[in-house]
């Protein structure tokens, strides 16, 4: 089984924060990861994953562009991805920058797609993703690590039901 780690990255912070999920899931056994940025994601990635953790920069509140594309030139796979487990990530520039709405964003597109969502475990943050300023300080990259072993953790679940 594999879930598919998607990101866009400018700086390579969100990037980072990327890397550090996927080997969440890889330590889940039975599932890998499939680590993409949205210029090299495609189809048979979404199809072909049992779930999906999406990140992104703050870009005005919301996920950069380059991810809202992926979104809508892939949503003749929306019903095909409906029961797969979704999450979200975030990386930005300040303290106040917008990452909670930033990972609304693409939990809402998510939701559209019909996926699960989850947040990340009470062991990490227990809220909405994980998110940091800046780069990912190594307490976050352990958080990331927590989030991407939970989404593995549910889809394999639900891929035993």
């Amino acid at each position: 089984m594999q879930i598919l780690v998607l990101y866009f990255s400018k700086g390579g912070n969100t990037k980072k924060l990327a890397e550090a999920i996927a080997e969440g899931v890889e330590g889940v056994d039975g599932v890998s990861a499939v680590l993409k940025s949205t210029s090299e994601v495609t189809k048979e990635d979404f199809l072909n994953s049992e779930g999906i953790i999406a990140g992104s920069p703050v870009y005005f509140g919301v996920m950069a562009a380059e991810l809202k594309k992926v979104f809508d030139d892939f949503v003749s796979l929306r019903r095909k991805m409906e029961g797969k487990v979704g999450a979200a990530f975030a990386t930005a520039g300040s303290e106040t920058g917008g990452k909670e709405t930033t990972m609304f964003s693409i939990i809402q597109a998510m939701m559209i797609y019909g996926m699960i969502i989850v947040g990340d475990p009470m062991s990490a943050t227990g809220h909405y993703g994980i998110a940091c300023v800046g780069a990912p300080d190594e307490k976050t990259k352990e958080n990331g690590r927590l989030l991407g072993q939970r989404v593995a953790e549910v889809a394999k679940k639900l891929a035993s039901d």
